[in-house]
């Protein structure tokens, strides 16, 4: 049975932009889908009204304020289509002023909404107008590029339809926004990491678990790491200590459920909208077929659990044939946490919530250290030369390795000195994993790339960035330092190497465009992303086409690490053709 879009839209507001019922209550509240829609508030139309707005949340019993778009958190589903234009009158309530950016939408660079690049940002008690045409169609998501609010609520999910026949067959489906929440303020968090990088990790290696075994390592595993002063299990810097797992706005005790008929195709959009997690996600017992990443349609390929960074979209379908309930599963990636949502034919049913797993260690892999995957093959001999005192160890601060370009100051600790390329890699935590996971290399085009000239010049962007002082930034620059922006000519070709010289993973954001991650895979036939996490030590190259003209953010969509310097602006010139 193929889905009804009609049916889908029925319950919206036919080009008024108004809540459909079935979206009047707070999105905290509602759960399931009667019929063959998502169970999202839902606006559609040529002209929609958003309003942003402090409301109450309440989550455990304890009610903090939120910053929603129309009283609801996760902010109301945008539904569009392929070939229309939409004009979003957005009005701001707040005391501060605010901004939506429609994050993945291809647009004119004044509709980008990010304050001081694009526009001056919604001051309060005014309503800001965006207007544009929708020039494509998948699985999308908006939020603020204003402060902090992000990471309280103001973010939201986009469909738009394709303007012909979708290539995916789907009966039914569900749009899952996972999402962090914390009581404490952003501000907080943030201050909380200046002084101390390692607050939220509850989970490091101790004397206690050398002696019984459960940290995994050996003695001199424990003395390189110590020597270094570094934490093998510094994975996410803001965790479950302190973070509550959303899925839909709802906690894991409030088990949010999509329903479905056995044996229909059921198709899962999940948006990380989170401020600062990264999550492995899984339905155990049901196998997922991924059918899009970022918005952009591939070549199927079937796996049981694959990890998304923030700011990633995949869209799955799964079949589920027996007349049980199934758990979805977003583990945080330092295993400090989950979110936990149902599928099930029925409302109430639950399935087992499996345990959080083992906590993963950090290899030399994560230190840029190639291929070794252990850390005492060599004994001594392999630690010979090594600066102990030195906080980056094998990836130490050295100016005079570090590249021409590149700022070495305080604000960097270290230098990549071996990157490699390790998309074809499991990623964090999913290494030893008894099933099959997505690695960025699956991923496969549906359709030819565009764009199949070859580049006519190469670029290498450095992520960097001082763990114990928490800043971040590229080429060792943060971006209150003034940083020249990064120019390409219109509609040139352009390859860029990402070298990750952090033990952090760090999903990179380009607004704007698309870019074809460099997999080695089929020719032509590229996954096209706008977001790609690059794991710790790591490098990972794309190809873009500039194409579009304007000024643009390029960042790392880890929050706290974006407002501590990881940020720059991309300029695309000439505007109209002539020079300028």
């Amino acid at each position: 049975m193929k889905l009804d879009r009609r049916a889908l839209l029925r319950g919206a507001a036919a080009g008024g932009g108004v809540l459909a019922l079935q979206g009047m209550m707070p999105a905290w509240a509602q759960t399931g889908s009667p019929g063959l829609r998502s169970d999202l508030p839902t606006l559609t139309g040529p002209n929609i009204d958003l309003t942003v707005a402090r409301t109450p949340f309440t989550l455990g019993g304890r009610t903090a304020m939120a910053t929603t778009v129309n009283g609801v958190l996760p902010a109301p589903l945008l539904r569009l289509r392929e070939g229309q234009n939409v004009r979003l009158a957005v009005t701001n309530t707040l005391d501060e002023d605010t901004s939506i950016h429609w994050h993945g939408l291809l647009l004119p660079f004044q509709m980008d909404g990010v304050p001081g690049i694009s526009f001056p940002g919604i001051k309060p008690r005014e309503t800001f107008v965006y207007e544009f045409p929708i020039r494509q169609s998948g699985t999308f998501w908006y939020h603020s590029h204003s402060g902090l609010q992000e990471a309280v609520g103001h973010f939201g999910p986009i469909v738009i339809d394709p303007a012909g026949a979708d290539p995916v067959g789907y009966d039914r489906e569900h749009v899952l926004i996972l999402s962090d929440w914390s009581f404490l303020h952003p501000h907080e968090i943030l201050a909380k990491l200046k002084k101390s990088p390692g607050y939220f990790n509850r989970q490091r290696t101790t004397l206690a678990g050398l002696l019984d075994g459960s940290d995994r390592m050996s003695a001199e595993e424990r003395r390189m790491w110590g020597g270094m002063r570094m934490d093998p299990r510094d994975i996410l810097d803001v965790n479950g200590s302190t973070y509550t797992y959303l899925i839909n706005g709802h906690g894991p005790q409030e088990n949010w459920t999509g329903l479905f008929r056995p044996g229909e195709r059921v198709r899962l959009r999940i948006i990380n909208a989170s401020a600062m997690s990264i999550f492995n996600v899984r339905i155990p017992g049901l196998a997922m077929t991924v059918v899009q990443a970022d918005g952009e349609n591939v070549r199927p390929v079937e796996t049981d659990e694959f990890q998304i960074s923030v700011a990633e979209t995949y869209d799955v379908i799964v079949r589920p044939t027996e007349d049980r309930a199934y758990t979805i599963v977003s583990e945080a990636i330092d295993r400090s946490g989950m979110g936990r949502a149902t599928l099930a034919p029925r409302m109430g049913m639950t399935a087992e919530v499996p345990p959080l797993r083992e906590v993963p260690n950090l290899t030399m892999a994560d230190m840029g250290m190639g291929g070794m995957s252990g850390m005492d093959h060599g004994g001594d001999d392999a630690m010979a030369g090594m600066d102990h005192g030195s906080m980056a160890g094998m990836n130490m601060r050295d100016p005079d390795n570090a590249p021409p370009d590149m700022a070495v100051g305080v604000g960097v600790d270290m230098v990549n000195m071996s990157p490699k390329n390790r998309l074809g890699e499991r990623p964090t935590g999913l290494t030893d994993v008894d099933h099959r996971v997505l690695v960025y290399t699956d991923l496969v085009a549906l359709s030819p790339n565009r764009d199949q000239r070859p580049p006519s010049r190469t670029m290498e962007i450095h992520l960097t960035g001082n763990m114990e002082r928490f800043m971040w930034g590229f080429d060792g620059r943060k971006f209150s330092e003034l940083v020249e922006p990064i120019r390409f000519e219109r509609d040139e070709r352009v390859r860029v190497t990402l070298v990750n010289d952090t033990m952090m993973a760090h999903p990179i954001h380009l607004h704007g465009h698309f870019f074809e991650l460099v997999t080695g895979g089929p020719a032509g036939h590229q996954p096209l992303k706008h977001t790609v996490n690059v794991a710790p030590g790591s490098k990972v190259t794309f190809d873009l086409t500039a194409s579009a003209p304007g000024d643009w953010a390029f960042h790392c969509h880890l929050l706290m690490h974006m407002h501590a310097g990881m940020f720059n602006v991309v300029t695309v010139r000439p505007m109209d053709g002539a020079a300028s």
